[in-house]
């Protein structure tokens, strides 16, 4: 079986149902009484409307007609796509008209900078790149100097002089399927690491992997036909496209919210009548505090039919999941694990029937296996900290063109995470840390998840990341960079206070208060605060030294 079988089911059984709804709020559709009532008003012109829809069998047909259209222009079995687009209503038909037609799907990080979108392409060897409107000023400085890259689509309207109009192309195309014979062991995607190590690897997965994920993901949350999903994250990740997966093995519909205000959240679970949401902890945080601080009124929105919140991405603070089952105690609550080169999330897994573990993110996910090792791959006992590795068929099949990163991960068929974590004595896993993040302090191991965890704990703190700075006399210390809920204040002195109850050796040597920055799928961006911070903090060692 290969991932499209499914959405050629969904479209001979559910033709005529919404597969997928695409929203673009803005201050304006406030003042509106619906979304769709709001596409009617004058301001919403046809070139930018705020709500769209699709039908599985109009799904399904464009699609085709993509895959028709890479075939003509000479494209083949195991040519390399590139897709460059914020999310919107075309973006899963190209990616599956590009699976169709036997290609590699190769989606684009949307926040990639030009030199980054350059060593991307070249790295993955695509020969089409499909952009929209929000990447033409980065496309402009590198567009003459991809010599591998052929052609160039446009989603949107008035391209640029080298592109051609993605869109009208595909009218004069069948919308039959093509004649493309794949099988579970063909190569379907490349997705691309969070580059937090230098320029990202590219992750290369067949159809097998995207099939795990399909199942995998309605395993864990029960999908059905009635089932909506909101889906925020961008889909060029993992994350958000494996969870979307659930619904396309259910025929359920989506929806895809383009915004991340609390009130735009809410307002589209109420009005789509969406059962399912994934929210990344930043985004959980700030529909907490508005709630909390009265700026949203639960009462104005219909959320009966909310069953399930759950988050991934990152370890979640339990101290956040027991502010949200305060406020919304019906709710079912699940989290997932996982890495892009594991198919996104569910390798481990939580389950809704385990929240009283929360802090764990669970055990081995539907068909996968788990294990916890030290550094000759032996297993730890239980409580004792080592890498989690991870087996399945969701497994990637290789970093492209890399072997020797391969090797350093792929052992006999278990991929190493480079994740550190335990068990308990119930066989629940939990995240200790990432096996760079450790900070060694005067021999000690530190552990910068344990004390972002207790920081979370106190009401002021919305976010904190804790890294090592470099130390002439410990060689590490640790560093909390905190940032304070709006409206309140906090001083260092206040902090190290509240910090007295954690054994000495874990408490933050150093105080600094801004905004944590994260990626768009939640991650907080720690090699970047390591470069500004571990700047002052030589400058002090050799000082001291």
């Amino acid at each position: 079986m290969i991932i499209t079988d499914f959405l050629e089911k969904n479209a001979r059984l559910y033709g005529t149902d919404t597969a997928l709804v695409e929203i673009n709020p803005s201050e304006e559709m406030d003042k509106a009484v619906t979304w769709r009532e709001f596409n009617l008003i004058e301001s919403s012109t046809p070139d930018a409307p705020y709500r769209r829809e699709i039908r599985w069998k109009d799904f399904d047909r464009k699609a085709n007609r993509f895959a028709n259209l890479l075939l003509s222009r000479g494209l083949k079995k195991g040519s390399k796509i590139g897709i460059l687009l914020m999310n919107c209503l075309e973006w899963l038909p190209i990616y599956f008209g590009i699976l169709k037609a036997g290609c590699i799907a190769v989606p684009m990080n949307f926040r990639y900078s030009s030199d980054e979108i350059k060593y991307c392409l070249e790295l993955a060897d695509v020969e089409l790149l499909v952009f929209g409107p929000e990447f033409v000023s980065r496309m402009e400085p590198i567009s003459d100097g991809l010599n591998q890259v052929k052609m160039f689509f446009y989603v949107g309207k008035n391209g640029p002089d080298y592109t051609e109009d993605c869109m009208a192309l595909c009218e004069f195309c069948s919308s039959n399927p093509p004649p493309i014979a794949l099988n579970e062991t063909d190569d379907a995607a490349i997705y691309f690491s969070s580059g937090t190590t230098g320029f990202p690897k590219a992750i290369l997965h067949n159809h097998e992997s995207l099939v795990c994920a399909c199942k995998t993901e309605q395993n864990h949350h029960g999908q059905t036909k009635e089932d909506v999903f909101l889906c925020i994250p961008p889909l060029y990740h993992t994350g958000a496209k494996m969870h979307w997966f659930g619904s396309l093995l259910s025929g359920g519909k989506a929806v895809l919210l383009r915004g991340v205000k609390p009130e735009w959240i809410l307002r589209a679970v109420s009005e789509e009548k969406c059962t399912i949401v994934w929210l990344l902890v930043p985004w959980a945080q700030d529909l907490l505090d508005a709630i909390e601080s009265g700026k949203l009124t639960l009462s104005d929105y219909l959320l009966d039919g909310w069953r399930l919140m759950h988050i991934g991405a990152q370890p979640v603070p339990p101290s956040l999941i027991k502010r949200w089952k305060e406020i919304f105690p019906k709710h079912q609550y699940d989290t997932n694990y996982g890495l892009s080169e594991s198919i996104g999330p569910g390798c481990v897994h939580l389950g809704i029937e385990n929240i009283h573990k929360v802090g764990a993110i669970g055990k081995a996910g539907f068909q996968w296996q788990v294990d916890i090792v030290d550094e000759n791959g032996n297993s730890v006992a239980q409580g004792e900290v080592g890498e989690l590795i991870v087996k399945g068929a969701g497994v990637m099949t290789c970093y492209y063109k890399n072997e020797d990163a391969t090797a350093e991960v792929l052992k006999n068929g278990w991929l190493y995470t480079g994740d550190m974590a335990k068990m308990d004595e119930d066989g629940f896993i939990y995240l200790v840390d990432r096996k760079k993040d450790v900070v060694i302090s005067g021999g000690e191991n530190i552990y910068p998840v344990q004390i972002e965890d207790f920081l979370r704990s106190n009401n002021k703190i919305k976010d904190v990341a804790v890294i090592g700075l470099p130390d002439a006399r410990l060689g590490e210390i640790t560093a909390a960079i905190i940032e304070i809920k709006d409206g309140m204040t906090a001083t260092e002195e206040e902090i190290n206070k509240f910090c007295e109850t954690l054994p000495r050796y874990k408490r933050p040597r150093k105080i600094f208060f801004e905004k944590v920055p994260r990626n768009p799928t939640g991650k907080i961006e720690k090699p970047a605060l390591r470069e500004k911070y571990c700047k002052v903090s030589l400058v002090e060692v050799q000082i001291n030294s």
